[in-house]
């Protein structure tokens, strides 16, 4: 999990730095290590509440009311290179 996390921060490369949070459950596999590659790029960990094996299905359900609600009714005018 750590050489995963490792190639994900390598390969967000500059856009890592517009993320704030990174959430994730209490799995054994997110170990110190894991969240240590993270912390270094200057994420807050948030880790889901004990016992809750729901959560991760509101967080999924929140992103994708976000995405639909917003993302699908941006009008895009022009396509400009940035």
């Amino acid at each position: 999990m750590v050489q995963q996390a490792r190639s994900l921060v390598m390969e967000l490369g500059n856009r890592i730095a517009r993320l704030r949070f990174l959430i994730h459950d209490r799995n054994r596999l997110f170990a110190s290590a894991f969240r240590q590659v993270f912390s270094a790029e200057g994420l807050q960990k948030l880790t889901t509440l004990p016992r809750t094996p729901r959560m991760n299905t509101i967080y999924e359900r929140v992103i994708g009311t976000l995405q639909r609600e917003l993302l699908d009714r941006i009008l895009v005018l022009s396509r400009r290179p940035t």
